[in-house]
């Protein structure tokens, strides 16, 4: 394992016809420097080219092998050779090919121990889809080519956010969770807690699959039948999941500030209030994966790409935060 002074953050590029090289340059601060390596895994002369538009006064290495950067610097690790014909704000298969390609290599680094930490800029869930590729995103790519399961956290100095069923319709929702599939993330959620955020005893907040609960059978019985009985067996001696609570009032009433977590039934459910509270500062956390990713809370963003307007907030936020993780685990395994 690299030191702590050496921790090495790669980043896969995203689509280069969006804000994400934008939200990547802008982020890479003499502060960020200061702490961490960077290796970006994209084409040198399609870097400079974004760098010199956006006027940033960086230093920026080209590299050809992973064992060739420069410690405290930007590199930038040569994934293909003829630079990128931007269109900017376009939704082009040539930009889905490129985040592609910059993923997948900055994956094998991780997988190899290349790099410490992985943060993704953002891509866009089209122009990704090809024959050798067929994930609606990163989080699926990425556990997959481990061979782990992954939970979708939003993390927030003040709120953080998982879900029990994330890209699933609506419609699907109640009969997607199950005891085994509520446990599941319920554990991952306590453990990355623990040693990700060093928080020792964990509360987690649940919230319903139904309005109000289901108002005792009115509503429907997917919390009585399936949720509640669920929360009892999981929690035995040891409390740690609370609820379920109706999810209407739960973040308006400030609730959700007496928990650690909260673990919502479906996507919009938990992250639209996640958003809504912490939009351009919070960060997409992959947990539950021996490996450290994160990425920022928003997406390619087409209508302001270009324009030098992006902020960066989130992605720089998503690099503090993968430091912070990494130091974390580092300090529970030298306690183990």
């Amino acid at each position: 394992m690299i030191s702590q002074d050496k921790i090495i953050v790669g980043i896969s590029i995203g689509d280069l016809n969006g804000i994400s090289p934008e939200v990547v340059l802008k982020s890479l601060t003499a502060e960020i420097l200061k702490h961490c390596t960077i290796i970006i895994f994209a084409n040198y002369e399609d870097i400079t080219h974004l760098k010199d538009a956006y006027k940033l006064n960086l230093k920026i290495n080209k590299i050809t092998t992973l064992n060739a950067f420069k410690a405290h610097e930007i590199n930038v690790l040569e994934c293909w050779e003829k630079p990128f014909s931007f269109q900017i704000g376009e939704c082009t298969a040539a930009a889905g090919e490129k985040a592609i390609t910059s993923l997948t290599a900055a994956v094998h680094a991780l997988k190899n121990d290349r790099i410490d930490v992985l943060v993704t800029a953002p891509i866009n869930k089209q122009n990704i889809q090809s024959e050798d590729f067929k994930f609606p995103g990163h989080t699926n790519y990425i556990a997959s080519e481990l061979n782990e399961e992954a939970l979708m956290f939003m993390v927030h100095d003040n709120i953080k956010v998982g879900l029990i069923t994330d890209h699933v319709p609506l419609k699907d929702v109640s009969k997607t969770i199950t005891y085994q599939l509520i446990e599941k993330k319920a554990l991952k959620i306590k453990s990355s807690l623990i040693e990700d955020f060093n928080i020792p005893k964990p509360k987690i907040a649940v919230l319903s699959i139904n309005p109000h609960v289901g108002d005792n059978g009115v509503i429907g019985n997917e919390d009585q039948k399936i949720l509640i009985p669920a929360l009892e067996k999981i929690n035995n001696d040891n409390t740690f999941l609370y609820g379920p609570f109706p999810a209407d009032s739960f973040f308006g009433s400030q609730e959700y500030k007496k928990y650690d977590a909260v673990l919502a039934s479906y996507h919009d459910q938990g992250l639209i209030p996640f958003k809504t509270l912490s939009f351009g500062n919070g960060v997409n956390f992959t947990a539950g994966l021996t490996k450290i990713r994160t990425s920022p809370d928003h997406g390619t963003a087409y209508n302001i790409a270009g324009k030098n307007i992006a902020n960066e907030v989130s992605f720089k936020t998503a690099i503090m935060r993968g430091l912070s993780i990494y130091s974390n685990r580092q300090y529970i395994n030298k306690k183990m």
